[in-house]
Order: C-alpha cells, then sequence, then structure tokens
C-alpha cells in the first residue's frame, strides 16, 4: 500500500459537484493498493498513521498523534500513486490493485483505522471521478510505503 498522508486544517471530497465528506483539522490520506499487498499492509499502515507524530505541540514541535489531538481523518482511494512513467509519456497503471482486490484492502484499512482513531473516518467514493480540496497545514506531506517500511 501506498499512502500520501497531508496534514490539513480542512479537506473535502466532491463528487459531480455534490459534497461526498469534509474534514477539519486532521489528515487526508490518499491511499493506493499494489496487487501483493495483504491485510497486514493495511494493519501496520493504520497503525503507523494513527500515532505519527506530526501535529505541533504548546511550543510548536510536531509532537503529536491523531490520537493525542482528536484530528479527523479523511481516506481517498488514489491508483495513480503507483503510476510508473517509466517507458513513453503516458503514465501506466498496471502497479495498481485491479478493484476485486484494491476495494477489500482500502475498506480494510479504514475499518482499521477507525479501530486505532476510535472514530469514524471520512471517505471519498473508490473508482468515483472526485474532486478533492485541502488546505495543507505546515505544509507538511508525508509518504509512505508499506513496502518499504521507511
Amino acid at each position: 500500500m501506498r499512502a500520501v498522508i497531508q496534514r490539513v486544517t480542512q479537506a473535502s471530497v466532491s463528487i459531480g459537484g455534490t459534497l461526498r465528506s469534509q474534514i477539519g483539522s486532521g489528515l487526508l490520506i490518499l491511499l493506493g493498493v499494489a496487487p501483493d499487498d495483504t491485510p497486514q499492509d493495511a494493519e501496520w499502515l493504520a497503525s503507523k498513521i494513527a500515532r505519527m507524530r506530526i501535529f505541533n505541540d504548546s511550543k510548536g514541535i510536531m509532537n503529536l498523534s491523531m490520537l493525542e489531538t482528536g484530528g479527523q481523518a479523511l481516506v481517498v482511494s488514489q491508483f495513480t500513486l503507483f503510476a510508473s512513467t517509466k517507458k513513453g509519456n503516458r503514465p501506466g497503471y498496471s502497479g495498481a490493485a485491479l478493484p476485486e482486490t484494491a476495494i477489500p484492502l482500502y475498506e480494510l484499512f479504514i475499518q482499521l483505522l477507525e479501530k486505532q482513531l476510535q472514530k469514524s473516518v471520512s471517505t471519498g467514493e473508490f473508482g468515483a471521478d472526485m474532486q478533492v480540496s485541502l488546505v495543507n497545514d505546515g505544509p507538511v506531506t508525508i509518504l509512505m510505503d508499506t513496502h518499504r517500511k521507511e
């Protein structure tokens, strides 16, 4: 799994001009699933994101997690995180899982993140043409890959 995690003061997802989800302060998580991803990848990623200390403490130092700040989360599926630009000018997406693999793992990740945070998580709609708006706070943007774990 790959995730782009953005610390935001607000974020929203609209589909066809209709607001689907919206959050205040927290994390916008763009999530891509690879064909060989497993439930263990979803579990590791959800746990790591919930505990990641990227929110400022009273001294302005990134020292607090979403668990400590009570921040909100918005998860948006994004197969283009597995784009390959190696050949030609048109990205290839064969590195992304097909929906029959990706949807259950995307849904599992959301459930696991909700369990970690002990609150509901806002989402986009898998496979939809979504318009995502955000105000990146910091800016803080972190890339995670469950196969690299760095």
